[in-house]
């Protein structure tokens, strides 16, 4: 599943890249399509996280693209294929965080998570011509999910998915992230090398609250068939 998922946003990316509005609504519309797909393999709990995933980052979507401007789409806009993308993206981080090679070797993943990580924001913050702050402070966020995160399995996948998504992106020309945040105190790369720490609140989130939101359809469920019952 990691592989049909990475494929799928490598080939929107590159599509959006030189496409139109429309072309964006398409892509979103299959996006959605093959989340839904993906979502039916799935146990209520994961599919309960990605819900959580979709509604928090789409909040944040709006909040820091549009209207803050931290970074920019093409269309100043948020593309319709981001919402749904994010569950693809909570699912093959889950995914990848799942399999037995990574169960069986997660310290040596974490490690090596860190270590790529490390590495990176230091030269966001001293070896590029445009400083990294907002990357670092990421980095140390992604590290603290990668020591003591409920899933670590999970951050692991969420740093090589997110790292590489962005990385495209950019590259691409799909989004774009500001020289600073809006403030004008804060330095960002484009990426930020940290990305994948600012993605793990998603994935903290959706670890947090997915089983409260199946306790509460099912105690949704139970009321509504107590009414039915009595009528």
């Amino acid at each position: 599943m990691p592989v049909v998922v990475m494929g799928w946003i490598s080939l929107v990316l590159v599509i959006d890249a030189d496409g139109t509005l429309s072309t964006q609504r398409l892509l979103g519309a299959a996006t959605w399509l093959l989340l839904l797909v993906v979502c039916a393999r799935e146990t209520p709990l994961v599919r309960a996280a990605v819900v959580v995933v979709v509604v928090f980052a789409t909040l944040v979507e709006y909040t820091f693209s549009p209207l803050l401007e931290v970074y920019v789409y093409r269309f100043d806009n948020v593309p319709a294929y981001v919402p749904p993308g994010h569950g693809l993206v909570y699912l093959a981080a889950f995914a990848i965080g799942r399999t037995p090679w990574v169960r069986a070797h997660l310290r040596g993943c974490v490690a090596a998570a860190a270590s790529v990580g490390a590495a990176w924001a230091s030269w966001g913050l001293f070896g590029s011509d445009r400083v990294d702050v907002l990357g670092a402070f990421w980095f140390a966020c992604l590290l603290g999910f990668l020591l003591w995160g409920p899933n670590r399995g999970l951050y692991v996948g969420a740093f090589v998915v997110v790292s590489y998504l962005e990385l495209l992106g950019t590259a691409l020309g799909n989004w774009e992230w500001q020289r600073h945040d809006p403030t004008g105190l804060i330095p960002i790369g484009n990426p930020p090398s940290g990305a994948a720490g600012g993605y793990g609140w998603f994935d903290l989130a959706a670890v947090l609250l997915a089983p409260v939101l199946l306790a509460l359809v099912a105690r949704a469920r139970s009321r509504s068939g107590r009414e039915l019952a009595r009528n």
